[in-house]
């Protein structure tokens, strides 16, 4: 399998270097970058410009084809090639036959760079919060670096090929303190190096969900892109951590975890708990959990709704690994999680809960908070009475039969609030808290109340199945989009107000399959599935032509394809 660096970034499992082709923007020139993800998605990350040279040392043009275990730059003059592999999660390999290779270092701040051993040389950089070695291993290395003050002003290392061999060959390795030089019998040959990283994919592939051989070549790009997200526990991250994306939105966040868990769940256990138990580690004393984490920082100014619930009665469904010891280290945190929303955003104490912005229901500008905020949502109430009743079959599970009892009553009760409360004229609203003011616009996020299924009275069934039919509303031939492609409000590239997006398409997949249209759920999923082997595993589509929108590199929507491609159309 190849891809394209100008899409999808090269990577590998547990590592925060990446290779990207980039476009020319401020301060940076067009070219093929070597990156950190470090520090979250607020900087890009790149690090060293990588060119091709000729025997006069000048930068030549080259045509790069990546593979999940190397990149090939071949010169377009024919004078040779270079090839690049990440040997394991700290150190890029290069070599080359025929062509010098140029690093280019643009440092900022305090960033410097000298010489540590012979043929060493670190380069210290603040801007990224890490060091790197750069080490030849054959050939010629000639650096410049220049002095000015306080910080290097300029730092060039060129590679050149031996005279014999006609090869070069060198390592740059990404670390934080203090690093000791391998010998010259510790380095592996880079051909070994290729073969290990070959070996790495294919294990994580063959371990990857099946799905109908009409998406074999989807299936391959979703598990590389999933497999190469992967970045190691370190930091603010307590486990390895499946990041969103190793574009730009390189962190993870609290609701987009549950999805590439369950994706997962089958054939990686321990990971999938991995990933759904992470962000309960950082959980505030009140029971709050952060919007998203990194290596570096966490971010608590708004969160994501509480799936988490929902998606641990999905797992559950379908491993045998989560067992006692993994039901009394979710029990605590899952109940104070769904106390917070109880406790702490319930202002006008209705004893339905409310999304403080747009954020915090995961569709940051959907047209149910249109009016303002904060914002009864029946999306909420759904999740937390799911929520309640996974956390009354825990606690039975544990012996805990009085709590069980506690928990089975309040989603109840939940429910006929949510049905009394946001349920008029035949269909769900939202509406300002404490005023009931109702949300202008027609967007899905109403609909997802159907995760409910037959809890739901089957007048209301009806009608939310009725509307997901609807081709003059929601329904595409490429799926659902977020909101009514009739509405005043859908735009194409709208974010959460017309793309089609993979968690929506999941809970309602789910939610419809529940209510128990089973034909309905398996054609929006062959659809989508379509769609994504046709557009990439991109952030989002647009909902009427399928084309992918902004990141388009993304895991959740790798991970939704796998799930929806496993489960509904094998």
């Amino acid at each position: 399998m190849n891809f394209d660096l100008h899409i999808v970034p090269f990577s590998r499992r547990e590592s925060f270097l990446a290779i990207s082709l980039l476009p020319a923007a401020e301060n940076r020139k067009q070219g093929l970058y070597l990156r950190t993800v470090r520090g979250g998605d607020d900087k890009f990350g790149e690090a060293f410009l990588i060119e091709l040279l000729n025997r006069q040392n000048e930068p030549i043009s080259f045509e790069p084809v990546a593979s999940p275990d190397h990149i090939r730059l071949t010169a377009s003059d024919s004078v040779g090639h270079a090839d690049i592999c990440l040997s394991d999660s700290r150190t890029a390999r290069f070599r080359s036959e025929g062509c010098g290779i140029r690093l280019t270092f643009f440092p900022a701040a305090y960033d410097y760079a000298y010489e540590t051993h012979p043929d060493s040389w670190e380069v210290n950089s603040f801007t990224h919060g890490c060091r790197f070695m750069l080490t030849r291993l054959a050939g010629q290395m000639s650096m410049e670096v220049e002095w000015n003050e306080i910080k290097s002003s300029r730092v060039t290392a060129d590679f050149s090929v031996d005279a014999l061999t006609n090869m070069a060959e060198f390592a740059v390795e990404e670390y934080m303190t203090v690093m000791t030089p391998r010998n010259e019998n510790e380095w592996e040959t880079f051909d070994d190096a290729v073969g290990s990283v070959r070996e790495d994919y294919t294990t994580w592939l063959n371990s990857t969900l099946a799905v109908s051989e009409r998406w074999q070549e989807a299936r391959e790009l979703a598990a590389y892109i999933t497999w190469s997200c992967v970045v190691p526990a370190e930091g603010c991250l307590t486990r390895p951590a499946m990041y969103m994306s190793k574009n730009w939105m390189t962190n993870i966040w609290s609701w987009d975890n549950c999805f590439n868990a369950m994706a997962l769940v089958r054939h990686q256990p321990e990971l999938a708990w991995d990933q759904f138990m992470i962000f309960f580690d950082r959980q505030d004393e009140s029971g709050l959990i952060p919007d998203f984490v990194n290596d570096k920082y966490e971010l608590w100014n708004c969160n994501k709704p509480p799936i988490h619930g929902w998606t641990l009665a999905w797992m559950m469904r379908r491993t045998d690994f989560i067992k006692e010891a993994q039901l009394r280290e979710v029990y605590g945190p899952l109940s104070k999680w769904t106390e917070w929303w109880f406790t702490h955003r319930d202002n006008d104490g209705d004893g339905i809960p409310q999304y403080n912005h747009g954020n915090d229901s995961g569709w940051d500008n959907s047209t149910a908070f249109n009016n303002g905020i904060p914002v009864e949502n029946p999306d909420l109430a759904a999740y937390l009475i799911i929520q309640m009743e996974t956390l009354a079959e825990i606690a039975g599970l544990l012996g805990l039969s009085e709590e069980s009892s506690q928990w089975r009553r309040r989603a109840d009760d939940t429910l006929e609030r949510l049905i009394r409360h946001f349920w008029k004229d035949g269909r769900f609203t939202a509406c300002r808290s404490g005023t009931h003011e109702v949300s202008e616009g027609d967007s899905l996020l109403l609909f997802v109340p159907i995760l409910l299924g037959r809890r739901l009275p089957e007048h209301i069934r009806t009608a939310l199945l009725e509307g997901l039919r609807d081709e003059s509303r929601f329904l595409t031939s490429n799926g659902w989009a977020t909101e009514s492609v009739s509405s005043p409000y859908y735009k194409p590239d709208g974010y959460w107000r017309g793309p089609i997006w993979a968690p929506s398409t999941m809970l309602l997949v789910e939610g419809v399959a529940a209510a128990g249209d089973e034909e309905l759920a398996m054609e929006i999923a062959e659809r989508y599935c379509r769609m994504v082997s046709r557009s990439g595993m991109a952030e989002n589509f647009d909902a009427l032509t399928g084309a992918g929108l902004r990141d388009r590199a993304f895991t959740w929507t790798s991970s939704v394809f796998l799930i929806l491609g496993h489960e509904y159309t094998l």
